[in-house]
Parts: C-alpha cells; sequence; structure tokens
C-alpha cells in the first residue's frame, strides 16, 4: 500500500527546515497531508497548511522540489509513503493550530526523531535538492 501525501519545504535563512510533530505522535514531519479525492497537490498543500500551521501559502508560487518514498511511519508493514514536496511563498506566521502540538527547526543534516519519508526529504535537502 502506498500512502500519497503533500508536503511545505520551509527553510529559514540559517538553512533550518520548519517540521511539526501531531498531538500524540512520537516523531516530527515536513508540514503537509493527504490530498482529499478530487483535489490537485496545490490545493492540498495550501489546505493543509492552513489547517496545520495558520498561514496561507501563496498559490502561484507553489513549486514543486522533490519527491521521496519511505517505509511510512507508525504504519503496518509494507506500507509506503509517497510524499511530493513543494516549496512556496507564504503569508502569517506558522504557530501550532489543529492536531499540531509543537513546531521545530531542523538542521537537515542532523539527527532528530523524524518520520523516514520526512528523514528522506532532510537528507535531499542536505544533500544540497532544492528546497529554498
Amino acid at each position: 500500500m502506498v500512502i500519497e501525501k503533500v508536503a511545505w519545504i520551509h527553510r529559514e535563512d540559517g538553512g533550518r527546515v520548519l517540521v511539526a510533530r501531531s498531538r500524540g505522535k512520537d516523531a516530527y514531519y515536513l508540514p503537509g497531508g493527504k490530498p482529499e479525492p478530487g483535489e490537485s497537490d496545490r490545493e492540498a498543500l495550501v489546505r493543509e497548511v492552513r489547517e496545520e500551521l495558520g498561514v496561507d501559502l501563496v498559490p502561484d508560487t507553489v513549486t514543486p522540489a522533490f519527491t521521496v518514498r519511505a517505509a511510512a511511519h507508525g504504519k503496518p508493514g509494507g506500507t509506503e509513503v509517497r510524499m511530493a514536496c513543494y516549496t512556496a511563498d507564504h503569508r502569517g506566521t506558522p504557530e501550532p493550530r489543529s492536531e499540531i502540538a509543537e513546531l521545530a527547526w531542523l538542521d537537515p543534516a542532523g539527527p532528530a526523531p523524524v518520520s523516514r519519508a520526512t528523514r528522506a526529504a532532510l537528507d535531499r535537502l542536505a544533500g544540497g535538492a532544492d528546497g529554498t
């Protein structure tokens, strides 16, 4: 089984990447989520980031960065996540909303309790993949 997800890569000037941890979860994830039926990646990303972080992505600036695949965190063996990662400009200051317990800024090359898909994305960013 493959779970399709979209994620927002938001980096601060020092290169650290914004991640979120949901209530009751033990790992951080890139902000984003699953598209609803009939929803485009862009629409899902804008909706999910607004719900989770209270910021508005500027739809015309949503740009594909890369896609990663990894074993799904906390799901039965054989379940994978295919996560399409995007950059985008935004309006507002990210803060925990909805099911989000906390936000953190992580060095992509540093150790952190993150999901496997998020680790794969952070590794790409640490290796120079576009995610500015």
